[in-house]
């Protein structure tokens, strides 16, 4: 028989021989069961998986509300530089714009009737899916577009 390791007690009847067997053997299969989980490579894949799917999606979402941040501060610029060229400009540059405004509506108006009289069913379609592409990604789209004129209304002033 071997000898009991110095650090555990040895059993004084055949009760604690079994409840100390009963221990062990308890304290065996936790280890069995933390070995067998380490070495479960698919399941610790689909674990690291779900959590890198769970932080990417917590920083996609902390990168859209910085976007949306920063689309409203652009917005905000914008439309203050527009209405400060606005308000520099006179009355006759004014109705010049509001006049040409109104012939580029009448222009388009005749182009947009032209465009469906004439071009085949193929390129209209992807010219509507194109356009609904763009609707529903207008506030890109705006921020960009608000972003280049900032950019070029700064770049116009330093040359000026």
């Amino acid at each position: 028989m071997t000898q009991p390791p110095n650090d555990e007690p040895t059993a004084s009847s055949p009760e604690e021989l079994h409840e100390q067997v009963e221990q062990t053997r308890s304290e065996l299969g936790e280890t069995v069961e933390t070995l067998a989980a380490k070495t479960d490579v698919k399941t610790r894949v689909k674990d690291k998986a779900a959590q890198v799917k769970q932080q990417t999606a917590a920083k996609a979402s902390a990168v859209k509300e910085q976007a949306a941040a920063k689309t409203g501060e652009v917005k905000t610029k914008a439309a203050d530089v527009a209405h400060q060229v606005q308000d520099k400009l006179s009355d006759p540059v004014k109705d010049k714009a509001a006049q040409t405004a109104e012939q580029a509506r009448a222009k388009t108006a005749q182009a947009r009737h032209l465009w469906q009289e004439k071009a085949p069913e193929p390129v209209r379609h992807k010219a509507a899916q194109g356009t609904r592409i763009a609707r529903d990604n207008r506030t890109v789209l705006l921020a960009a577009a608000a972003g280049a004129l900032v950019l070029w209304l700064a770049c116009r002033r330093r040359k000026g």
